[in-house]
């Protein structure tokens, strides 16, 4: 296999990502009765994550994922719980949609050094909203976001049969458009405000179950219509369009996010640069619609020196 050993060490390797470096007190996320489970897309170990917990009470757990938007939820320490799901693959960091995860709050840990630049004890640890990965830079410091010069956005609508139990809406069939997370939904007894949190299962887009972001009452099988924006990406851009971040510029809704991108949004193209991504329906014609910092500033410091792409220690402590 590629990665199949080639060096042998005069000492032992610090650790991997995500490895405890020390044996001081660590403490863990406060999840309710279901626990905390991760995402559709899996959650990357030795990375921060984001928690949403649904605001229902059939004992749903809370959603555990490797991007957001605001604080940090906490860190994924590895725990030998990575599954290998590549074909061939000889080691796996990431932790398969539905299953388990422990989000520590506080602790020591290695992790890896994202940035282009050495880490320095002392500094603060800043987590990347798009991937949860690490980088070191001084007290409030975080990276800007980005810019373009010619993007737009369209509403966009779609059209399903479905039926909604709690929190969940099981799609059947699908008259017309996609279904994209972070689009609101209406229909004959669906709660106002409504929208779609992520796909469980079934075709991408389409026909499957959804999580929605609040419970329902019992809704038997009904029309249900959704309405998003389609963000394009256009012109000179700069830096990295990433899930959640706030978008400003032009006629923009104020409080406007990035819901989906080529990652989890059917049909889209967006990666992070020029392409098509999903917000909350609106019409802005050309514009230079940006993002704010692409990272934030996490309560942990850096513990130990770091070259671009090392281990690095970090604390909770200064």
């Amino acid at each position: 296999m590629a990665d199949r050993q080639t060096v042998v060490n005069t000492q032992p390797g610090l650790g991997v990502s995500g490895d405890f470096a020390s044996t001081n007190p660590r403490f863990t996320l406060l999840v309710g009765a279901g626990g905390a489970v991760a995402g559709p897309n899996g959650v990357t170990i030795g990375a921060f994550c984001w928690a949403t917990t649904p605001q229902d009470a059939d004992g749903a757990p809370a959603t555990i994922n490797s991007f957001g938007s605001g604080q940090v939820a906490g860190f994924v320490g590895r725990e030998q719980q990575g599954l290998i799901t590549q074909y061939l693959q000889d080691a796996g960091m990431l932790i398969p949609g539905g299953f388990m995860v422990t989000v520590y709050t506080s602790g020591d840990f290695f992790v890896t050094n994202s940035g282009t630049s050495p880490a320095v004890p002392g500094q603060k640890v800043y987590a990347n909203f798009a991937n949860g990965q690490a980088t070191a830079a001084a007290t409030g410091s975080p990276t800007g976001g980005a810019t373009s010069t010619a993007s737009t956005i369209a509403p966009e609508t779609f059209a399903v049969t479905a039926s909604i139990q709690n929190d969940v809406m099981t799609v059947t069939a699908v008259a017309s458009g996609t279904i994209v997370p972070g689009a609101a939904i209406s229909g004959t007894g669906v709660i106002s405000g409504t929208t779609v949190q992520s796909q469980l299962t079934g075709t991408e887009g389409g026909i499957g179950t959804y999580l929605l972001s609040q419970a329902q009452p019992t809704i038997a099988s009904e029309t249900i219509d959704g309405t998003w924006g389609l963000l394009t990406i256009g012109g000179t851009v700069a830096g990295v369009y990433g899930l959640d971040q706030v978008l400003t510029g032009g006629t923009t809704a104020a409080g406007s996010t990035i819901t989906a991108n080529a990652s989890n949004g059917s049909g889209l193209t967006g990666t992070g640069g020029a392409g098509t991504y999903a917000t909350q329906t609106q019409t802005v014609s050309s514009a230079a619609i940006d993002v704010s910092a692409i990272n934030v500033e996490t309560p942990w410091h850096v513990a130990s020196y770091a070259a671009p792409g090392a281990l690095m220690k970090m604390n909770r402590l200064p």
